[in-house]
């Protein structure tokens, strides 16, 4: 069996396969072991290290804590990214160039500044003119970084989602009297936001990792909380792997909810019925 780009494999190839994947799994078998060995020679699976993890001391004042700061702050800046990348992408596309101009500066801007020196740079730019509260400072940074970084990454995906659209769609919402506006909004942005969910939930699992860079500004997140249980129960490299796993959890859980929403969002139909509502409407006013 064949397609247009290549040919299957045959039984040869196959085994060559199989006889790579064997081989690739033993070496990292080989590194865990090798990493896992290390780790108990220093100690580092001793009971006592791991205790803490046990009682509720560790989880109420430190993990439990820093988690819901982390979930926090990814949840507004996924929600206020989601809204400044469909606000820029759009703009992106809007006939008229000196929105063009405006919205392309603005996103190609903040993609090539680094999440960390954003965060740091409102910090102090808060800090030196008070214009947050202290307390709130930390996380009111994160989460300006987060949706100014993210947000055009989003925008440039609703940007290239929108023009991977077939023009037929376009021309056809145009042939039946919607303005450029009312095609962009109701047919085509839908569309592209169905069809860039894969990207999109990337994007996000993106927010919620790069939360914990607010723990180099002070903002008391999972991975600070972390650091500070460490440094109470000396026992740094547990309390890093039991954050990486809380970590893998969450943006696992992430993925599959976003995985049946895009299930259940491919089983509509092409036209959403605001869309075809708003055909109706159309020819009602103008039934030739």
């Amino acid at each position: 069996m064949s397609s247009v780009l290549f040919d299957a494999p045959g039984p040869r190839t196959r085994r060559r396969i199989r006889l790579v994947n064997l081989a690739g799994a033993l070496v990292l078998l080989a590194v865990l072991t090798w990493v896992v060995w290390g780790l108990a020679r220093q100690g580092q699976f001793e009971p006592a290290k791991w205790t803490p993890f046990v009682g509720s001391s560790m989880w109420n004042h430190y993990l439990l804590v820093g988690l819901a700061n982390t979930v926090r702050a990814a949840a507004i800046a996924i929600v206020t990214s989601l809204a400044f990348g469909i606000v820029f992408g759009l703009g992106r596309l809007a006939h008229l160039a000196p929105i063009r101009w405006v919205c392309t500066v603005i996103v190609e801007f903040f993609r090539a500044i680094p999440v960390l020196i954003m965060m740091i740079f409102f910090l102090s730019l808060f800090s030196a003119f008070d214009a947050v509260p202290s307390g709130d400072a930390p996380l009111v940074a994160v989460v300006v970084a987060l949706t100014l970084y993210n947000g055009s990454v989003i925008a440039e995906l609703v940007r290239s989602g929108v023009h991977n659209l077939p023009a037929g769609q376009r021309e056809a919402a145009m042939a039946i009297g919607l303005t450029a506006g009312r095609s962009r909004r109701i047919i085509e942005l839908p569309q592209a936001l169905i069809a860039m969910m894969p990207s999109l939930v990337s994007q996000l699992v993106v927010i919620l990792k790069d939360t914990a860079l607010g723990s180099i500004i002070t903002y008391p997140e999972l991975l600070r909380s972390a650091e500070r249980a460490a440094t109470n129960w000396s026992n740094f490299i547990p309390a890093m792997i039991v954050t990486a796993a809380v970590f893998i959890v969450i943006n696992y859980s992430l993925t599959r909810v976003a995985a049946l929403v895009n299930r259940r969002l491919d089983r509509r139909t092409a036209t959403s019925p605001e869309a075809g509502a708003e055909v109706e409407r159309v020819r009602a006013a103008d039934p030739a």
